[in-house]
This record gives C-alpha cells, sequence and structure tokens, in this order.
C-alpha cells in the first residue's frame, strides 16, 4: 500500500465520463489517493452574491471536454478488468471555507412543477465553519454539515464522452448524502483499470437535492482506498456505510428506479443471509428504508437501506 497524492491541476481536470482518456495517475489496488477538488462548477473561488455564475472560473476550462463537473481522474487502478468490482473507501472529506447553492434560473421539470422556471435564480452564499461544522448563509440561515462526494463513479462502457449529470450503473452523479467517511462504494468496473473519477464537493444536502444543488463546495482533502475486488460481481452500485447497506436504483421515472433499488436489496439480503427470494422480500418490508437519493439530475436515483443489525436471526 502506497499512498498517491493527485494534483489539482489543468491536467487532473475533466469535465466528462470517457473511457478512452489517458489517467492522471495510476494506483495499485489498496492505494490510498489524496487529492482536492473544484466545486461541481469550475470556480475558483466564491461567487460573488447574488448570482451563482459570479465569481472567477478555472481559466483553462475545455468547453468541448470539460461542459460537466469539474472532477479528478481518470484514475487508473491495476488489476481492475471489466467484470470485477471496484471498492472506493472513503476516509475524509474536508471542504474549504465557502460553498453557495442556487434555485432557479432556468426551465427544469421541479422548478415547472412548482411554477418558478421562467423566473430569475435565487442565490445563497455559504461561509462554512468546520470547526462548529455548521455553515451560515449570506441571509443569515444556519445548516448542519454533512460533507460528501456527489461524484463517484468508473468510466461507463459506452464509447464517446458521455455527461457527467445522470447516475449510472457505472455510479457517477449519486449525489448520495449517506457516503460520508468511514463508507465503502462498490462499483462495478465495465473496462480495464476501472478509470475512477471523483469529484462534486457538497457540504450539507437532504435527500431529494429538492432545489437542485446541495451547498456545492470545493473540496480541500479528498482521502480515499481503491480496491480491487476480483470476486464480486455486481451489476449495480452498493456501499456500506456507517448506517447500513444501501443499494441504488436510476431511471427517468422514480417508481422504476425504487423497484430497482428493492431488485438490487433483495439480492443482497439473499447474499448476505442465504434465504430464498421470497423470504428477503418479506424482510425488506420490516427492515429497509427506501429514501430518494435525487430528482432533479434526468436520471433520477433511489436508495434502500438496510441498517446494521436491523436483521438477526440463524440464518442457514
Amino acid at each position: 500500500m502506497k499512498i498517491v497524492n493527485i494534483p489539482l491541476e489543468r491536467e487532473t481536470l475533466t469535465g466528462t465520463f470517457c473511457n478512452t482518456d489517458k489517467p492522471v495517475a495510476r494506483v495499485e489496488s489498496g492505494d490510498i489517493i489524496v487529492c482536492a477538488s473544484l466545486d461541481g462548477d469550475w470556480h475558483l473561488e466564491k461567487p460573488e452574491t447574488p448570482r451563482s455564475d459570479s465569481g472567477e472560473f478555472f481559466k483553462g476550462r475545455r468547453r468541448a471536454e470539460d461542459w460537466g463537473h469539474a472532477l479528478i481522474g481518470p484514475i487508473a487502478v491495476e488489476g481492475a478488468k471489466a467484470g470485477m468490482v471496484l471498492k472506493v473507501e472513503i476516509l475524509e472529506n474536508r471542504p474549504a471555507a465557502w460553498g453557495w447553492s442556487r434555485v432557479g434560473g432556468g426551465d427544469a421539470p421541479h422548478t415547472r412543477e412548482l411554477g418558478i422556471h421562467q423566473e430569475e435564480e435565487f442565490f445563497l452564499n455559504w461561509d462554512l465553519n468546520l470547526e462548529q461544522m455548521v455553515g451560515v448563509s449570506h441571509m443569515g440561515h444556519t445548516v448542519p454539515l454533512n460533507p460528501f462526494l456527489g461524484v463517484i463513479g468508473v468510466a461507463p462502457g459506452e464509447a464517446g464522452r458521455l455527461s457527467t449529470h445522470p447516475p449510472r450503473a457505472a455510479g457517477g452523479n449519486l449525489d448520495c448524502r449517506e457516503l460520508v467517511p468511514g463508507s465503502a462504494l462498490y462499483l462495478p468496473v465495465f473496462c480495464d483499470e476501472g478509470l475512477l473519477y471523483v469529484g462534486d464537493g457538497h457540504a450539507a444536502q437532504g435527500n431529494g437535492e429538492l432545489g437542485g444543488t446541495a451547498i456545492e463546495c470545493p473540496m480541500e482533502r479528498i482521502v480515499l482506498r481503491a480496491e480491487v475486488c476480483p470476486e464480486l460481481h455486481w451489476s449495480m452500485p452498493r456501499a456500506k456505510t456507517p448506517e447500513g447497506w444501501i443499494t441504488f436504483g436510476f431511471h427517468e421515472d422514480l417508481t422504476r428506479a425504487s423497484y430497482q433499488a428493492l431488485e438490487e436489496m433483495v439480492q443482497l439480503i439473499i447474499e448476505l443471509y442465504q434465504v430464498e427470494k421470497k423470504e428477503a422480500l418479506a424482510l425488506t418490508s420490516l427492515a429497509v428504508d427506501q429514501r430518494v437519493t435525487q430528482i432533479v439530475n434526468g436520471v433520477r436515483g433511489i436508495h434502500a437501506v438496510l441498517p446494521h443489525g436491523m436483521v438477526q436471526k440463524p440464518f442457514k
């Protein structure tokens, strides 16, 4: 095991997923990755009130390739091959001292439904107090901080440059607030060396990301451990968090996403406890919560949570 430091610079940043891009770094299975990230919108400094598109942005941004979130990657993990699983342990997420959030300023399904799709953007600037773990907006709102990365994913199998915005089987823009330090995210691998991408710091976000953004922030320090799991052959992301096991569902239709997360949880319970499918489904009704991960990225997300120790029985 070694520590691999990845600098924050033009050569390590990208705004799309692409499985043919040259890796910005190479690590071995079990190595620790240390890096920092811009906020998802490529700011170099805190925006100026009252708009999120104000302030200084990263000047080296290439619009043809960097039209999505500002991400570090791809990071090659030696030994990872298509059909395996990459385990990404989240060891530390330390945000910068500022962030921002916005609602509106464009036509989106959730703003159209609420009748504000033609109105100007509403913007909040945030100071982040990392000692007290609270954020304070320029209007005086105070919220607790819960820093996590909105985007952790590997390169999808499809050819070409792909958007960073919708979540996929390869992970990506999961926007799952449970993925805090102490968690491990398991990602199915679709191409050799996995090609890991990380970024899109969130200082605080509720389940659903209902307004369209979290408190978007740079991350001053990200520490991850990448490990290849050749014995696992999962087709969708899973996570083991301090709270419990998580399975995911993604679809434009929230109900379909819910059923996918349910199916994945049923399969997980079958594997954990060696029970039959109907017994596993019955246990989900008693022990598993479903939460709306986000509704604002076109492809909606649901995650199902099985708390540790919730089910105890002398299983076979």
